[in-house]
């Protein structure tokens, strides 16, 4: 019986989220929380921002500051204005000229406020390119860093999909929405001003209208981002089924099956299910909204009547019925403007918990010491496996038990079994891009966890049998196995010798600058499964490790050509360490040593000759094949 899986915990954010009021007097404290957790994360975008074009910050702050002050200023220039004429048809007016000045001075004002604003909006948007760009890369650059364990986890994956979908948008919305606050607030307080020295209960009543408001949106809100973060494996799903029939690889076999309707419908059926609560939440929104508004409507007449009222009793002008009833208007137009703006804010902060919950993730694949071990280069390495055992993340199967092995200086080790046998998941333990649940695997003498990661993966020339293709030209994918040295098309043509892959891309019109696949060029070549194989065992023999790591390398690939790369193989693998997987057993004849596993375990080790005289599983797999290519009488 084995221990507790291993595997990093579950990913969560370090940023708290507040626990919800159980009582009246938990209240007040639960939105103090909310407050705090959303300056934190305004905050964190605000960093983000300066990283990127410190310039924005300061662009978007003197535009709140000259949003909040021109439209005061307006009101006050059309109120003279207003008066002017009021003036003028009175005949109290001598001359046209200050008139003529006021129309300037709106005139002027006018233009400065679009061109200020036109200026500004082209700034903003080249920034914004640019900071969505900078928000991309930070994502990218992290995302080498995270270690290939992460992504087995659901959770994780979630919040990975969800840092990528709102990287783009989320912190530019609530960016330009909190300096849309400022410009709001400043409005906001100079016409309470303007309005309160004739008429001090008017903003008041406002105020008191549209609070309710406030209240429902922030609720809502939450409940909305609650919903969709409960409901995110729904949005999965949803990808998932509207991806499969845009999928290139999949194409064929959906059509020739008929299984668009199938996709079609699970699709339609998880849209529905999901779609049910966020209509309810959104009707329920909206019905309170327009509650809210028939009172604020009401509201807001009885104050134009009172002014209206003034007017006609000789109370006030009609630059004071302009100045005043615009000033009632914005303060009710702010007023809204300031609670759904800050919900918004409030609903963006809150997705943006994903970006940060990502960008939190710390490297468990890290040296178990401070000053790591370097890797010996171009020397031969012994690599031994002590009660190694292996779950996957999340799970408690254990897919490894118990290995002990050695592979000694010069070896050529071929892993055999059956699938599901842990061959491939051997290789990445090897490799680290897991480390062990349970046991140590050393290089020379040393815990592999004591290297520096970089250093250890770059002594693998490795080929795993679910291998990349890469929309580059030829050569690049060649070139990928070291990219330090794509420029040498010298060692990149050899290395397409020895995988067999010369042959076919000198019949290629460009020959090695031929783009493959049609993601980004329209005469990108298709190439057969074989050879792209084919050219991924090129990658291998192009980065010229120390050890070299096959899994199904000739998997796809014809009798003629599998021999003709394994008649390379011996020669290129001559003093190196080398690893391959390989189903045909054919080629483990040319093995030094064979390791046979069964259910995650080591149950045969010897040569060829050894184990067919031993008459065990590795005979029989032998045989069993063997008798496929004997003619049938």
């Amino acid at each position: 019986m084995f221990g507790p899986p291993g595997g990093p915990p579950p990913i969560h954010s370090n940023v708290p989220h507040p626990k919800r009021p159980k009582g009246i007097k938990n209240v007040i404290p639960f939105w103090i929380d909310c407050l705090k957790n959303m300056i934190k994360r305004l905050v964190y975008i605000y960093k983000l921002v300066w990283d990127a074009r410190p310039a924005l910050m300061f662009i978007l702050a003197f535009m709140a500051v000259f949003n909040g002050v021109q439209s005061i200023i307006g009101a006050y220039i059309s109120k003279m204005l207003l008066d002017g004429l009021q003036l003028a048809v009175q005949g109290q007016l001598e001359s046209f000229q200050t008139l003529g000045l006021l129309l300037l001075l709106q005139i002027l004002f006018q233009l400065a406020v679009t061109i200020i604003n036109s200026v500004s909006n082209i700034v903003t948007r080249l920034s914004n390119e640019l900071l969505t760009n900078s928000i991309k890369l930070k994502i990218m650059n992290k995302a080498k860093t995270i270690d290939m364990a992460k992504f087995d986890l659901p959770e994780f994956y979630s919040q990975l999909e969800n840092a990528n979908r709102e990287a783009g948008n989320r912190p530019i919305q609530v960016l330009q929405a909190s300096f849309s606050i400022v410009s709001t607030l400043i409005s906001l307080i100079g016409f309470i001003a303007v309005l309160g020295s004739r008429l001090w209960y008017a903003p008041l009543l406002i105020i008191a209208t549209t609070l309710p408001s406030a209240i429902i949106t922030y609720r809502y809100r939450r409940k909305m981002f609650s919903y969709v973060r409960r409901r995110s494996k729904d949005r999965r799903e949803m990808d998932y089924y509207s991806g499969l029939l845009v999928d290139k690889d999949l194409v064929k076999e959906v059509k020739l099956f008929d299984l668009s309707e199938t996709f079609i419908g699970k699709y339609k059926q998880i849209f529905s299910n999901y779609f049910k609560g966020l209509k309810t939440l959104i009707v329920a929104e909206g019905v309170w909204g327009i509650v809210i508004a028939i009172l604020s409507s009401i509201v807001n007449g009885g104050i134009f009547l009172s002014i209206a009222k003034s007017v006609f009793d000789g109370k006030m002008s009609i630059g004071d019925y302009s100045l005043y009833t615009n000033a009632l208007f914005s303060i009710s137009t702010n007023v809204s403007t300031l609670i759904s703006t800050s919900a918004s804010i409030y609903e963006g902060t809150l997705f943006i918990d994903n970006m940060i919950a990502f960008m939190e993730v710390e490297p468990q694949l890290v040296p178990s010491i401070k000053n790591p071990r370097k890797v010996q280069h171009h020397a031969q390495h012994t690599i031994e496996f002590k009660n190694v055992s292996f779950c996957y993340p999340g799970t408690n199967r254990y897919v490894l038990k118990k290995i002990n092995l050695t592979l000694r200086p010069g070896e050529t080790v071929v892993l055999v079994g059956l699938n599901g046998a842990g061959k491939t998941t051997l290789l990445k333990l090897l490799t680290r891009l897991y480390d062990p649940t349970e046991g140590t695997i050393l290089l020379d003498g040393y815990d592999i966890r004591e290297y520096d990661v970089k250093d250890l993966y770059s002594m693998f020339g490795i080929i795993f049998q679910d291998f990349g293709k890469y929309a580059f030209t030829v050569q690049e994918n060649i070139g990928f196995g070291e990219s330090k040295r794509m420029t040498d098309t010298d060692a990149i043509k050899e290395a397409a010798q020895k995988s067999s892959a010369d042959e076919f891309i000198q019949k290629l019109k460009k020959g090695y600058q031929t783009p493959l696949m049609r993601i980004f060029e329209d005469n990108g070549l298709e190439l057969s499964i074989g050879q792209w194989q084919k050219l991924a065992v090129a990658r291998a023999f192009f980065r010229n490790s120390d050890i070299i790591i096959l899994d199904e390398p000739t998997a796809s690939l014809d009798p003629l050509a599998e021999q003709e790369i394994f008649t390379q193989f011996e020669t290129l693998s001559k003093g190196k360490t080398t690893i391959f997987v390989s189903h045909r057993l054919s080629s483990a004849t040319i093995a030094s040593k064979i390791v046979v596993l069964e259910y995650g375990e080591i149950i045969e080790i010897g040569t060829h000759k050894e184990l067919m005289q031993k008459n065990g599983k590795y005979a029989q797999l032998f045989q069993t094949q063997a008798h496929r290519y004997i003619e049938q009488p």
